[in-house]
């Protein structure tokens, strides 16, 4: 059983169409409030070697991604932090401080409480235009698929590239890209946390189309064998890039760095050089 499965759970009690994208969407006068929240935990999340400094980073950045990745801008965030250690609290308040600070966002609150192991929950919330507002659902066929940045990196970290170790430990969030393309009129965006390929599958589960990769065109992290990049780069789990489709005519999309990997075609499937993608990446599982 993984996340994903899971996820049927939610569904059936609180209704598919709350949980298609990565933030739920309310009316805020001329522009639409979104709003996400995750939870991290040291035995799952961070990694060994990480400081308290950031764990709080890396708590704030996968929220502020899913605000990005509808196209949307930061403002607020809460956090509750569960502490097994309460020396721990300084570093990872500072560290959550410092990531909002640098992409636009203020904590306004949260929690503190005793717990196990090192437990943070973080809820953002950010605003966007209404007409610049994307969501996974709206992709087309002829559509070119692109991702931000070099996925595979944060991976490349765990399988024991140290030279990656800032792209595990301090993610980036596409903060500007975000709005930037949601400017610009992208059909259907998400962040890639999850690999690029569990990211396919998922836009594919709601957009009536498929997708294909030409896995020549992926960019690969430097120094590691390509034929391991490329695995990394499409099953590995951490990047914290947006992945997103686009009309040919919109592309290139000014300030934004990006990479044509594919196109949405009509047929519903996902593959990869005209092979179907293996459906794989990071997920939790129970037994």
């Amino acid at each position: 059983m993984d996340d994903r499965e899971l996820l049927n759970v939610v569904m059936g009690v609180v209704g598919r169409e709350n949980c298609l994208d990565d933030c739920a969407e309310l009316p805020c006068g001329e522009q639409v409030m979104v709003v996400t929240t995750d939870m991290l935990h040291r035995t799952t999340d961070f990694v060994e070697g990480m400081t308290d400094w950031q764990a709080g980073w890396m708590s704030a950045a996968v929220t502020l991604s899913d605000i990005a990745s509808m196209g949307a801008a930061p403002k607020y965030l809460l956090i509750a932090v569960g502490l097994d250690d309460w020396k721990s609290l300084s570093g990872v308040m500072q560290g959550a401080q410092d990531c909002c600070t640098r992409f636009g966002a203020t904590i306004i609150g949260g929690d503190i409480d005793r717990h196990g192991e090192l437990t943070v929950v973080t809820t953002g919330l950010g605003l966007v235009a209404r007409d610049s507002i994307v969501r996974r659902k709206g992709a087309r066929p002829g559509d070119l698929i692109c991702i931000t940045g070099t996925p595979g990196q944060a991976q490349a970290r765990l399988d024991g590239y140290l030279q990656f170790e800032k792209a595990l430990f301090e993610p980036q969030p596409r903060v500007e890209e975000g709005q930037q393309l949601g400017r610009a009129g992208v059909s259907a965006m998400m962040d890639d946390s999850d690999g690029i390929a569990l990211s396919l599958y998922d836009l594919a589960g709601i957009n009536g189309c498929g997708f294909a990769i030409d896995t020549k065109k992926l960019p690969l992290a430097p120094g590691i064998p390509p034929e391991q990049a490329r695995e990394l780069a499409l099953h590995g789990g951490g990047d914290y890039e947006l992945i997103f489709t686009i009309a040919p005519d919109k592309f290139p999309v000014a300030g934004v760095l990006s990479t044509v990997i594919g196109t949405v075609v009509a047929e519903k499937a996902v593959t990869a050089d005209g092979i179907p993608l293996a459906r794989r990446g990071y997920q939790h599982r129970w037994e």
